[in-house]
């Protein structure tokens, strides 16, 4: 049994269809990377997947159960971390108050002073700056601090949008590297990327999506040394 399946996925913005009939799944222990365009409808799946948007038709199945009417913040409570594009820090408090926050579902008291000082451990440069405000970090300290926040819910499975978005290249490597550190460490990943070099070089496996369909998916490997993935995406 898939960890996530998406099944006949359907959403609509007023009468513009930006979701058409889109089904993949995700199954435990994975990277899943999903590509595409700009406006193809990446984002869209995310924010339905955790409860942000509501589908005109289909299902989000996590871990066996439907959660497509299940509200964003339940979601959370079931082990679903979304981590968003553009980091969305709590601009005006500390790094210390915001991965509070990413805890905010839990209330085992020692279990969360615990996931913290992993977290910690993971990204040392927060922990230097636990008590500075977070509209205060560079672009790569946001990112960290985001997905830090996202991983103190203990989520099982983890879903990023854009995390190198706005990056200089050594630090999309070492966010990339955390990633895939994150992945190692038992979380799956389900991961939206526009650097679709970046995103297949650490993903399992890969779906390629265009105006809203899925018109590619296969092993990441294999969909690398794809001629018209190559072209399309990888500017080769």
């Amino acid at each position: 049994m898939a960890m996530l399946e998406i099944k006949d996925l359907e959403v609509y913005y007023g009468v513009i269809q930006a979701i058409k009939g889109v089904s993949f799944q995700v199954n435990e222990g994975e990277i899943i990377a999903l590509i595409g365009a700009n406006g193809a409808g990446k984002t869209t799946i995310l924010h339905t997947i955790t409860g942000l948007i509501a589908p005109k038709k289909g299902s989000v199945i996590f871990e066996g159960k439907e959660i497509t009417k299940v509200p964003a913040h339940k979601i959370v409570s079931l082990g679903m971390a979304h981590v968003p594009e553009g980091r969305r820090v709590f601009s005006q408090l500390t790094v210390y108050q915001n991965l509070k926050l990413g805890a905010y579902t839990r209330s085992d008291k020692d279990g969360i002073e615990e996931t913290l000082q992993e977290v910690y451990k993971r990204f040392p440069r927060l922990e230097e700056r636990r008590n500075q405000i977070a509209g205060t970090l560079s672009g790569g300290e946001q990112q960290m601090l985001a997905m830090g926040r996202a991983l103190m819910s203990r989520p099982r499975i983890i879903l990023m949008d854009e995390p190198s978005m706005g990056l200089s290249p050594i630090l999309v490597n070492e966010i990339f590297d955390i990633i895939q550190r994150v992945s190692d460490a038992g979380t799956t990943v389900l991961l939206v990327e526009q650097n679709a070099k970046k995103a297949l070089s650490i993903a399992d496996r890969a779906y390629v999506l265009e105006t809203g369909n899925i018109v590619m998916s296969g092993d990441a490997a294999v969909l690398m040394d794809d001629d018209s993935i190559r072209k399309a995406y990888l500017g080769e």
